[in-house]
């Protein structure tokens, strides 16, 4: 009886440690709420496998996680395990700045390595046939022909594009201000396609769709208010669905088109970087296929023994 009592008090305590974290990176990263749920869960599992061993939280030594991943290893995928591991690494940091331990048990835990997968993206086709979805007749459908030749012309993050004010977009001179990760901001030119939709969208609906309502924001809804992440996202997929489209479909598959079919038409990998908002070129590298596709094919083409 004894025992028992002492795990309940140790997994008591070990729950309060975690959401103290948990609390932590709301506060200071304001991190999503699906990003701390993921956390959460990670760390809990781990904390009750640690009660089943009588082991406490801020207890922990490098064996005990080796030990805990020989158990995850078998039952789990490697991307599932780099995730795990990266909640504990951020969690036994967190404790060693608060003084809490004095060695962090995780230092010499690597994650493995995880192949980078390609982004879904649409052909050329399927991006014509998506953007000629909405229909033109309402001014509902005006705004989401403007959002999506927008998200496309200019590969937009959809927090991006719903965030855009009106004093952001210049039409005279085909340029919209974005407001990236990070608060960083850069200037992004529309082409004339998008250019003319937006200037349309303006002309024809957007004051149609607020209704005497007062709005900063360029993409209004119905109710007079700001476009949603979540709205568009649902907009993007009943588009794709009357355009015919089965592969999966979200707002990110147009910003990976953008990249795709702007570096199969010769663009540089350092311009599609700029455009895209990417402080690293590693991270624009993940494209890098397309053009090696590319000149495979241009050399299958033109060489005399392709």
């Amino acid at each position: 009886m004894a025992l028992a009592v002492s795990k309940q008090m140790l997994m008591a305590s070990n729950a309060a440690e975690l959401d103290t974290f948990i609390d932590h990176l709301w506060l200071e990263d304001g991190l999503a709420k699906n990003t701390l749920e993921s956390y959460r869960l990670d760390l809990m599992t781990f904390a009750l496998w640690l009660s089943s061993q009588s082991i406490h939280l801020l207890a922990v030594v490098q064996s005990d996680i080796q030990q805990y991943l020989a158990v995850k290893f078998p039952q789990s995928k490697p991307r599932s395990i780099s995730r795990l591991i990266a909640s504990l690494r951020r969690f036994y940091r967190y404790q060693l700045r608060e003084n809490k331990i004095s060695i962090d048990p995780t230092l010499q835990i690597e994650s493995p390595k995880l192949p980078r997968s390609l982004p879904k993206s649409l052909n050329e086709d399927e991006v014509v046939s998506l953007l000629n979805a909405p229909n033109l007749s309402e001014p509902a459908g005006l705004r989401d022909r403007a959002m999506l030749e927008l998200l496309y012309a200019c590969g937009l993050r959809v927090s991006e594009l719903v965030s855009i004010k009106t004093t952001e977009v210049s039409v005279s001179d085909s340029v919209v201000r974005v407001t990236g990760k990070g608060s960083k901001t850069r200037l992004v030119p529309m082409g004339e396609e998008a250019n003319d939709w937006i200037s349309r969208y303006l002309k024809e609906a957007r004051a149609v769709i607020l209704q005497k309502r007062l709005s900063d924001a360029l993409f209004v809804t119905n109710r007079g208010e700001a476009m949603t992440r979540q709205a568009f996202w649902y907009v993007i997929k009943r588009y794709a669905l009357l355009a015919g489209i089965t592969k999966h479909m979200s707002p990110h598959v147009l910003r990976h088109a953008f990249a795709t079919h702007l570096l199969n038409h010769g663009a540089d990998l350092r311009v599609v970087q700029m455009l895209l908002g990417h402080s690293d070129i590693s991270t624009t590298q993940i494209y890098t296929h397309v053009a090696r596709e590319r000149l495979k094919q241009l050399h299958s083409v033109h060489h005399p023994r392709g």
